[in-house]
């Protein structure tokens, strides 16, 4: 029978691996070849707005293979619960036996998410950061800024969200650990920071070309569907390095996607995270490059953080 991991269990698993490492093994076993990974599958949903991702695949000659299923309702919040939800099922790969179901409503994507930006920013970042911005008031905006410390750490923050009153609860809950500070627009937070995470559904860019600074990183992790926008075409186009977490996903959704739609840039210009991050000189070479890391979500992510879950668990 399989192990049912609870979602209070995961919190406390989670705590002691190191999701920065998981993350990066993860991407260089993808863009090596060394994963199947088939392409992603999706449930858009209009009344309430949502979507629900299927996410699956294994790392060739590894122990399980991995099912993902993790959704966002972005009206979950009036009715008291969290807009992510889900669960991971792990299964031996030469067998097909059900090992675990973890039944982490959303955590663990949330999580991995978080630490893939970390990851990216680790790479990508300046040397140098004068503040951080965060784009969005939700769970993603609080997991990214906190995973940020640990590679790339800076306690002054401009954070923008839709309305004032989620970006002053924003603030609140964030506490005295950092020196917080509210802008009033998305282009006020480019204006003070170079290094950025935008973390919202918007369907229309939030920031634009003129409004980002030589020197800035920007890590996009909104922008999962066809239909979701947070920075300008032109953007892309001004930067000197735009990465993608997965080339074959970015021709489909997010950012790297509607650019080249809007023909702001060509495929050429993309370079995979995982190849980026074996080779010194596909990374930032001086503060002055703009860089843009765009996060879609990759299987290979559910497999590591699912797989770390369950041998530590299996461990105790």
């Amino acid at each position: 029978m399989a192990t049912i991991i609870n979602l209070e269990e995961i919190k406390a698993i989670v705590k002691d691996i190191d999701v920065v490492a998981a993350m990066e093994e993860g991407f260089i076993h993808y863009s090596n070849g060394n994963t199947v990974v088939p392409p992603v599958g999706e449930l858009l949903f209009e009344e309430p707005k949502g979507d629900a991702h299927i996410k699956y695949g294994y790392i060739k000659k590894d122990a399980y293979y991995v099912i993902k299923i993790a959704s966002g309702f972005y009206d979950n919040a009036k009715l008291g619960i969290p807009s992510s939800q889900g669960l991971m099922l792990l299964f031996d790969q030469k067998t097909g036996v059900p090992k675990a179901i973890l039944l982490d409503e959303g955590h663990l994507t949330d999580i991995r998410t978080a630490a893939a930006g970390a990851l990216a920013a680790k790479y990508f970042a300046p040397k140098k950061i004068k503040a951080i911005g965060i784009i969005g008031t939700g769970i993603q905006a609080k997991l990214q800024l906190e995973h940020l410390q640990k590679h790339t750490p800076c306690q002054t923050v401009w954070v923008w969200g839709r309305t004032i009153e989620n970006t002053e609860k924003f603030a609140k809950e964030l506490g005295s650990d950092y020196n917080i500070q509210i802008a009033k627009t998305a282009s006020e937070v480019a204006k003070h920071c170079n290094v950025i995470v935008t973390t919202t559904p918007s369907e229309l860019a939030l920031l634009n070309a003129d409004d980002v600074q030589k020197g800035t990183h920007i890590t996009a992790v909104g922008s999962d569907t066809q239909d979701k926008q947070e920075l300008e075409s032109k953007l892309l186009a001004k930067a000197d390095i735009v990465i993608a977490d997965s080339i074959p996903q970015s021709k489909s959704r997010g950012e790297i996607y509607r650019a080249i739609q809007d023909k702001a840039i060509s495929e050429n210009k993309i370079v995979e995270l995982g190849t980026a991050i074996q080779d010194s000189k596909l990374q930032r070479t001086n503060d002055d490059q703009i860089t843009i890391v765009d996060l879609t979500g990759v299987a290979v992510q559910d497999i590591m953080i699912t797989k770390a879950v369950y041998t530590n668990y299996s461990a105790v």
